[in-house]
């Protein structure tokens, strides 16, 4: 199901700016190049699930929280994403690029991913997935985007 998410958004959103409404042209889309029936629902319906965050109140995700707000994972979102996750969400929040919401809602959707641990790099796609359907992040998604493709070479000192 990730593949086709990842397909979806580097071939289709990112590329012509603008979101397929047609289901049936989409899956036929998506059958050609080779995915199956089952994950190709699965994936349609993670990203409506997606839309669903964004279009209704978030607000159960973000009750009493504020902006200096601590996130205590879930055994099963530890399980999910390990260490190195965990410090990349924070980091996102640190410097304004995941507020509390934009993180409930990568939080959200990387649980709702059937892998049953994500690495830095799935995290990162998911981050951007977010930030590309959430209204006003542009600026958070192009910086992100940044962080995904323009990775430093050699050793950071």
């Amino acid at each position: 199901m990730f593949d086709i998410l990842l397909y979806l958004f580097e071939n289709i959103v990112n590329d012509s700016a603008e979101i397929w409404v047609d289901e049936d042209e989409l899956t036929k889309e998506l059958k050609k190049a080779g995915f199956h029936d089952d994950d190709i629902f699965k994936a349609l319906m993670w990203l409506e699930d997606l839309a669903d965050l964004r279009a209704n109140d978030i607000s159960p995700f973000i009750n009493g929280q504020t902006a200096i707000s601590n996130r205590i994972y879930t055994p099963q979102e530890m399980l999910k994403l390990d260490t190195e996750c965990r410090g990349f969400v924070l980091f996102l929040e640190q410097i304004n690029l995941l507020d509390v919401a934009t993180r409930e809602m990568v939080i959200d959707r990387i649980m709702e991913l059937e892998e049953t641990h994500i690495c830095l790099e799935d995290l990162k796609w998911v981050v951007l997935m977010v930030l590309f359907n959430v209204p006003s992040k542009e600026s958070a998604f192009e910086q992100m985007e940044n962080l995904v493709f323009d990775e430093p070479e050699g050793a950071i000192h």
